[in-house]
């Protein structure tokens, strides 16, 4: 038998596209596996010569799915700019803002893209395995899945103005303040989907161990994890240090801000994505492999810090005796943390000042660079803005959360093809499970595509009836 190659093309219910290469050797086993982002956004380059003030708007743009995410990231990386300190009242609106985006965007993972393959089955049929297949065999759960979307859209639009790229978030704070009819609003919807998470806890609890070869070769390697913590090592989504703890759970470094992700955060192109590989600069590339997202903030944090979030995470950690390292587990990390965002949602809008209408800092331009972290639904985010005098973006590096899973994405589908394909015996399903891996990261690819170095590129210019006017080629 001569060596081939099979190409999964496109990888599928995914944000954004890509295909997946398996190298297989003359006795047709998996000698090398890799995974492509092929598509190209440049956001970096786009922002250049713009005013920094449209930065968040802007930059909400690079996705319909974690639109908020950029938005509260670019915005902090626009107060550095600004040089003021965001009020109190704003700071606490932003982070409802951010955690309704982690529960609808968790929720589109989980239930809509992922959920075919856990109660469907890894080697259903795949015509059915799909959101339309899941509605006919489970409606309760695509209802619920939807309600829970619906729940965190809702209070994105109640308080951005809209669902998809709002642009209430602004350099200094927000743009109006929370009244008390629409902080109600909000609070109702809180009940309706805490509801429909708890009927699907232990439901989904019990069906991820139905699964144990996936939970041992899905991405189940030791590795780094990175993330956000507070001042007390807790959970952490809007604000504080970086914390990198290794596979064993030793902190590796702790509380570095920032400004001083340069010291840290390495990025290198790849010839074969337009998505860059981040790697823990101290350890190089690629031995600084690290995972970021739901399942690193839960092995990093001390807790959450809301109490039926915090006995879930006991139940999480359960499954492992240190860290969790199976990337199969990131689908209950998510489950977790939709119950943290809608408790402390709540918590949130019952701090006393939360109405104050004091919510915007005014400022010009008092520095020249803005670098501010986040953490995304599939985990850090950071922004780094360069600008001149008049405040015109000079230069930008976005670092997004699938950039740096990237690494341990290609790891895992390494890892998962040669645990179950056979050259000699191909089958649908030990493709699919390929795929899945790459859904247990939930990566977001439109975000996060920006290297365009060395992969070959074509553009093509089109009039208005399709017609193609010219290409050009690299």
């Amino acid at each position: 038998m001569t060596k081939r190659t099979l190409v999964i093309d496109p990888v599928t219910r995914i944000e954004g596209h890509s295909k997946i290469t398996i190298q297989l050797d003359e006795q047709g086993r998996v000698a090398d596996a890799r995974f492509h982002v092929t598509q190209f956004r440049g956001f970096e380059k786009i922002c250049e010569n713009r005013p920094f003030h449209e930065m968040p708007a802007l930059m909400a743009r690079i996705c319909g799915i974690c639109p908020v995410s950029h938005l509260i990231t670019s915005a902090k990386a626009c107060d550095a700019i600004l040089a003021v300190a965001v009020p109190k009242t704003a700071v606490h609106l932003r982070r409802i803002l951010n955690l309704a985006q982690i529960l609808q965007s968790h929720a589109l993972s989980l239930f809509h893209l992922s959920s075919p393959d856990l109660l469907l089955g890894m080697d259903s049929d795949p015509l059915r395995r799909n959101l339309f297949g899941l509605a006919q065999t489970h409606p309760e759960v695509a209802r619920d899945g939807i309600r829970l979307r619906q729940v965190g859209q809702t209070i994105i639009e109640i308080l951005g103005g809209k669902r998809i790229h709002p642009a209430w978030v602004v350099p200094g704070g927000v743009s109006a303040p929370l009244t008390a009819e629409k902080r109600d609003q909000i609070r109702d919807l809180l009940p309706e989907g805490l509801v429909a998470l708890n009927r699907r806890l232990d439901q989904f609890k019990e069906l991820f161990a139905q699964f144990p070869e996936e939970v041992d070769s899905f991405a189940h390697f030791p590795s780094l994890f990175l993330g956000l913590v507070d001042d007390h090592g807790d959970l952490e989504h809007y604000n504080g240090p970086a914390r990198v703890i290794g596979s064993g759970g030793a902190v590796v470094k702790d509380g570095f801000a920032a400004g001083a992700y340069p010291e840290y955060i390495g990025e290198i192109n790849e010839h074969d994505s337009y998505l860059k590989s981040a790697y823990y600069k101290p350890f190089g590339y690629p031995d600084g492999i690290y995972r970021v997202g739901p399942l690193a903030r839960l092995n990093i944090a001390r807790r959450c810090g809301t109490p039926r979030a915090d006995r879930e995470l006991e139940d999480l950690r359960a499954l492992s005796k240190g860290p969790a390292l199976a990337s199969f587990h990131y689908h209950q990390a998510r489950m977790v943390e939709m119950l943290f965002c809608l408790e402390r949602i709540e918590q949130l809008l019952n701090e006393p000042a939360i109405l104050d209408t004091h919510v915007r800092a005014q400022a010009a331009v008092n520095a020249e660079e803005g670098i501010a972290m986040a953490e995304a639904p599939r985990g850090l985010l950071l922004h780094h803005y360069k600008v001149d005098r008049d405040g015109l973006v000079r230069w930008a590096n976005l670092i997004i959360a699938t950039g740096h899973n990237n690494l341990a994405m290609n790891r895992g589908v390494l890892q998962t093809a040669q645990r179950f394909v056979d050259g000699e015996r191909l089958t649908e399903g030990a493709l699919n499970r390929v795929e899945a891996v790459i859904r247990a990261f939930d990566p977001c690819l439109s975000c996060s595509t920006h290297a365009y170095g060395q992969m070959p590129l074509e553009v093509e210019l089109r009039d208005v009836s399709g017609g193609l006017l010219d290409v050009r080629r690299r």
